[in-house]
Formats: structure tokens, C-alpha cells, sequence
């Protein structure tokens, strides 16, 4: 398997069940513009977040880490009325570039971008929470899942994106911070009773990663 291969059944998948969308395609090439990195997920892990809050019910979202509003469109659509959005950036270009691409996508409304450091953003934000969904800095994963946890309700789920790293999770050579950080989390996962929780690798045009995907029990 390469990553060619990877990538022609991603396009596969992409042709067969995830239609061209015009909005979602304008958001990565208005991002491409802007010279920000090209880290968004694949359209098909943007459905599976699109139909896990479906699944759900979910009214109120959270996302950690908004680049440039990818993800966010994803999740947005799937609210029902008077469900909201809250999404947490540290980059001010990445949120101005994310607010057009959200707007433009007809979903503005529903979202509520925050600029900051998302755990001096985290105390605000007011729960409970449907779904979690973490995309940002591995570092800090511990906190952010401590932080999602906090403001979850009883059968809400906390998605946490990129956490396999071309398989560095498992190398235990590698100790830098992004892959302790990552590991930590798991750790604090495993350890957690109110919690179950598993994790899958992924493979396509985005590379070898994973999602951690965690349910809130109580």
C-alpha cells in the first residue's frame, strides 16, 4: 500500500458517497489563497463528523481549532434550529479567512468564533456539550479532553483528530512533546470511568493518522 493508493480510494470514497460540494470546495481553495497549510480534513472524515453529531442529536458543538472553517461547515450543517456552534482559534488570519468561508457557506449564523488561546478560552465556554470535536496543537491534548470532558453532557462524544502521527504514537523512541501529548491523553482516557473510548487509524490523502473518539457515560 502507498500513499498513491491511498489517495485513489479516498477519491473512490469521495466520488461514491461524499458529492462535490461548491461551498465546502470554495472553503480549502479560499485557504489554499491565503497560505494556510493544507492540514483540513479529508472530505470523507468531514461527513463522519457531519453524521456523528447528526447521530446524536447534537444542538450545541465545540471545536477546538478552526483553521480555515473546513470542519466547522461540516459540523454547522448538521445542527438542527437553534443548535450553535462555538469554534476556538489562536490565529487571527485563519479565523477572518474561516468567517468568510463560513459565511459563504450560509452557516455563519450558527457559529461563534473565539480568538485566543483555547485553554484560557476553554473556562468560558458554556456547556453542557453535545460533541467535542479537537483538531489543534498535540500538546495540549490532555487538557483540551480534560476540558471537553468537563463541559460534555451524559452521551456526548469528544472526537479527537490526528492522533496516530504516521504511527509515532507507538514508537517509543519518540519522545517529543506532540507525541507525549498525545499519549498523556490517552492515559488520563484509559483512566477515566466516566468514559469509554477507542481509536482508529487512518489512511488517504491526508496520510497515516487517526481519530480518538470518546463517549461521554456520565
Amino acid at each position: 500500500m502507498t500513499q498513491e493508493t491511498w489517495t485513489e480510494v479516498d477519491e473512490y470514497i469521495f466520488d461514491a458517497l461524499v458529492p462535490s460540494d461548491p461551498a465546502l470546495e470554495a472553503a480549502i481553495a479560499a485557504s489554499d489563497e491565503a497560505g494556510m497549510p493544507a492540514i483540513a480534513v479529508a472530505p470523507n472524515q468531514g461527513k463522519l463528523l457531519h453524521l456523528l453529531a447528526r447521530t446524536i442529536g447534537a444542538r450545541s458543538i465545540l471545536e477546538i481549532g478552526t483553521l480555515g472553517g473546513y470542519s466547522t461547515i461540516w459540523l454547522a450543517r448538521a445542527l438542527p434550529p437553534g443548535g450553535r456552534l462555538v469554534t476556538l482559534e489562536y490565529y487571527p488570519k485563519f479565523a477572518d479567512v474561516a468567517r468568510k468561508n463560513l459565511d459563504a457557506a450560509g452557516v455563519g449564523d450558527l457559529v461563534d468564533i473565539r480568538l485566543g488561546e483555547a485553554l484560557d478560552l476553554l473556562p468560558g465556554v458554556e456547556g453542557p456539550v453535545d460533541l467535542t470535536f479537537v483538531d489543534a496543537d498535540r500538546v495540549n491534548n490532555p487538557a483540551y479532553f480534560q476540558e471537553a470532558l468537563r463541559l460534555s453532557r451524559p452521551g456526548g462524544l469528544i472526537v479527537i483528530d490526528n492522533v496516530v502521527r504516521a504511527g509515532a504514537v507507538a514508537d517509543m523512541s519518540n519522545t517529543s512533546d506532540e507525541i507525549m501529548g498525545l499519549r498523556r491523553m490517552h492515559e488520563l482516557i484509559a483512566a477515566e470511568p466516566r468514559v469509554d473510548a477507542t481509536a482508529l487509524q487512518t489512511v488517504g490523502m491526508k496520510g497515516h493518522d487517526g481519530l480518538t473518539i470518546v463517549l461521554v457515560k456520565a
